[in-house]
């Protein structure tokens, strides 16, 4: 399902039964996060909010409305595992035999599934269009979320850069801190698809056009999140998702093109030229504030909106938040790609108490001896998972999100010395924990069964089960007590 305008998702939550209207004043500066912080960890994770009158500002915004799986389905038009299987009936279509050739298949089959952008010149991203004296972000009711923060920072943005040598197109998110009405630090991490655009900007020593989108289909906003492999256009996507191209509008001021139905676009540039700013400190997903470090300066020279618009905005902090659930539905859209490098896995599991790289659990149909080790490898070596500290392998009969369960298994089946694997590689930027900004340690757990084979190994003894039959006897005894 398409959706024509943040707006119209809004009155889909609306009608569902998800959304919580707040027609009085609320300050953007520390009010709206504590409202919104108690939604998200409330039971379900608490409805969507909606705040009509924003203090300082005439647009209202929009927070919460990714935080439950129930909404993350109403974002997709459909539940993430009904997405899942239509992405993977695509690729078994034709079965790739390594994995770029897997990533090309996945490019393949976007764009076959009416998935390419389409230009349309112009929309309702641009019905108001402000440039020089007029550009003016304080007009926004963006949030100081935390009392630390440096200031008022957009958690929500989707980012539009390119590449100057391909001109392939990439869309992410990082935060962006305001430091006057017309200029902003752009956070984009060093690992990021952002800041290696920025690089080679940097290499031209040209100006970088940069393009700030806020708002329209909320799909928009998943994938701008979603861990793409390198090359796989986020729009395509989106349209994939959407079951509709998305339609392409041409910036006012910068060489770049934006989903025509946008609720805001801030259009402008970094200067390679120009000396970084000082950005954070900022109240992050691992829970603690990001220490102020150097990042690019974003120059906005146009802003353009909707007559319409609705700010789309999130926090993060202490989990659980809203963010788990755009993870979360990430790993369960993308499972069928892992599994063409790594068909033994049966499933993946990111805890919200793992704020994404800290742990992730994973659940293997182990066929020989050190199999668990081999997958930690693996995914240690694939995008974004190169940032996780702590990888747990279990057997495939363990539902890898029954913490209970994953918790005997590992405290029944490792021996530290045999089972827990250390090596170091490149950190989430965000951990503080880390010896090195960017670069620490990371600990593999194997959690399996052990085989013959694998070192200082006894006969492993059978896992105590009840014989199905006895199980369906009592049933029918128990039943006859009225139990």
């Amino acid at each position: 399902m398409a959706y024509a305008s943040l707006g119209e998702f809004v009155e889909r939550l609306d009608r569902e039964g998800e959304l919580l209207r707040v027609p009085f004043e609320v300050d953007p500066v520390l009010e709206m996060t504590e409202f919104a912080d108690r939604q998200m960890k409330s039971r379900g994770g608490g409805k969507a909010l909606l705040f009509e009158k924003a203090k300082g500002s005439s647009f209202p915004l929009l927070i919460n409305a990714f935080g439950s799986q129930k909404r993350m389905s109403l974002a997709l038009g459909r539940t993430v595992d009904d997405c899942a299987r239509e992405l993977a009936a695509i690729l078994k279509a034709k079965p790739p035999t390594s994995f770029g050739e897997a990533i090309r298949l996945l490019g393949t089959a976007l764009e076959l599934r009416h998935a390419k952008p389409k230009s349309a010149g112009s929309g309702p991203c641009k019905e108001i269009v402000l440039k020089d004296d007029a550009v003016d972000l304080a007009k926004l009711p963006i949030q100081k979320c935390w009392p630390q923060d440096a200031g008022r920072f957009i958690t929500l943005p989707l980012v539009f850069t390119h590449d100057p040598n391909t001109g392939k197109r990439n869309v992410g998110m990082y935060r962006i801190q305001i430091l006057n009405r017309n200029t902003a630090a752009m956070h984009w991490q060093m690992h990021k698809v952002g800041a290696r655009h920025g690089r080679r900007y940097v290499e031209t020593g040209q100006r970088m056009p940069v393009a700030v989108c806020l708002g329209g289909d909320p799909v928009y906003t998943f994938c701008a999140t979603a861990p793409l492999p390198d090359g796989v256009d986020e729009m395509m996507l989106a349209g994939f998702l959407r079951q509709r191209s998305v339609e392409m509008a041409q910036c006012e001021t910068i060489p770049l093109q934006v989903p025509a139905d946008c609720d805001f676009v801030l259009e402008g540039y970094v200067d390679p030229s120009e000396p970084p700013g000082m950005e954070g400190p900022f109240g992050d997903h691992t829970g603690y504030y990001t220490l102020p470090a150097p990042y690019p300066k974003f120059h906005i020279t146009a802003i353009t909106h909707r007559r319409d618009a609705i700010y789309p905005s999130t926090i993060v902090g202490r989990p659980p938040m809203e963010d788990f659930h755009l993870g979360d539905a990430s790993v369960r859209l993308f499972l069928p790609v892992f599994r063409m490098n790594f068909p033994e896995l049966v499933d993946l599991y990111l805890p919200p108490e793992g704020v994404f790289h800290n742990l992730v659990i994973v659940s293997i149909k182990k066929s020989f001896p050190y199999h668990a080790m081999k997958l930690m490898h693996g995914l240690w070596g694939m995008g974004q998972m190169m940032f996780t500290k702590c990888i747990l392998v279990v057997d495939a009969d363990v539902n890898v999100r029954d913490a209970r369960e994953v918790a005997f298994r590992a405290c029944a089946n490792v021996d530290p010395a045999r089972d827990i694997l250390l090596t170091q590689g490149p950190a989430d930027v965000l951990d503080h924990a880390t010896p090195a900004l960017g670069f620490g340690s990371k600990m593999g757990i194997d959690a399996t069964h052990k085989l013959p084979g694998e070192r200082d190994t006894r006969p492993w003894p059978s896992l105590i089960r009840m014989d199905d039959d006895v199980k369906r006897r009592v049933d029918a005894l128990l039943q006859r007590l009225g139990n």
